[in-house]
């Protein structure tokens, strides 16, 4: 009696052991079903929606409004007359919003020839890592932009005249914590030119970074070079823009403040129009302020 109880209890222990290493084994591979690899996207490759001038691919989020102001004084060459540029000054202002959280759209004023702009961003991929690997952001803009200033009878006779038309594919990489970097491959279209020798349309392509030297502090360049097959032959001498800056992030605002060759604040004025020349002292003081408002009830 003894032999067969310690028999049956045997038999009872081995299924009751076997019982539970089935049910740790499908509870292992549901564990595997239900748990699919993660995606982490890449965040803060610029600190605002400007490298310097240009822009970068951050955008608004959904429902968010930005408010920007940039400045930019005269040309340090203009001696102390003009308190070497510091009496002099070009003003633009902005309004950025975020339709959805891959599209935002803006405009601005500004009183470099007194233009009006629009545009629109759109992100078309965002840099990623682990399911979904992406190696880096991309994103689109179109911008129009209308001269307000009478510079001549042609854009009084003729309201297209006064309007240009910039097509962007912008292209960037955040390498770690510290640096980014962004292509800007760019094309402008201007309805009037100055003279019968500057062509209406205008290759560009830009190159930004940005490297951070504290949590809240980074430094930021940008150059855009512009091709011009008959530059030689133009009444004006134009140069590539070139700028460099500090970003300076304060709770909801970020303050950019830089050194540029270039006046306006625009693509189809800094990219097309800049007479300034660094050799020769031809740099502004300029900055950026942004203040970011939401919409959204979370």
């Amino acid at each position: 009696m003894k032999i067969r109880l310690n028999t049956i209890t045997f038999i009872l222990g081995f299924l009751i052991l076997n019982s539970l290493v089935v049910k740790s084994q499908d509870l292992d591979a549901l564990l595997e079903k239900e748990a699919k690899p993660l995606t982490t996207y890449a965040t803060a490759t610029f600190k605002s929606t400007r490298i310097v001038n240009g822009h970068s691919i951050e955008r608004m989020k959904k429902k968010q409004l930005e408010f920007r102001v940039s400045h930019r004084f005269g040309e340090l060459n203009s001696g102390s007359y003009n308190f070497w540029g510091l009496d002099q000054g070009t003003i633009h202002l902005a309004l950025e919003y975020g339709l959805t959280d891959w599209l935002e759209v803006g405009i601005g004023r500004s009183t470099y020839e007194k233009t009006v702009d629009g545009y629109a961003k759109a992100s078309i991929l965002r840099q990623s890592s682990g399911a979904k690997n992406m190696p880096i952001h991309l994103s689109y803009l179109s911008s129009t932009e209308i001269i307000g200033y009478n510079t001549n009878q042609a854009m009084n006779d003729n309201f297209s005249s006064r309007m240009s038309f910039i097509q962007q594919i912008l292209i960037a990489r955040k390498f770690n914590e510290s640096l980014s970097l962004q292509l800007t491959p760019t094309f402008i279209h201007r309805n009037l030119v100055p003279t019968e020798v500057e062509n209406n349309d205008l290759f560009a392509c830009g190159i930004g970074g940005r490297y951070k030297l504290s949590k809240r502090i980074s430094f930021n360049f940008e150059y855009y070079y512009v091709y011009r097959a008959n530059a030689s032959s133009l009444p004006t001498t134009y140069y590539n823009p070139l700028s460099v800056g500090i970003d300076i992030e304060t709770g909801g605002h970020v303050f950019q403040i830089m050194l540029t060759n270039s006046q306006a604040m625009r693509e189809g004025g800094f990219i097309g129009k800049t007479t300034g020349d660094w050799a020769n002292s031809g740099i502004r003081l300029g900055f950026n302020i942004s203040r970011v408002f939401s919409f959204s009830k979370h």
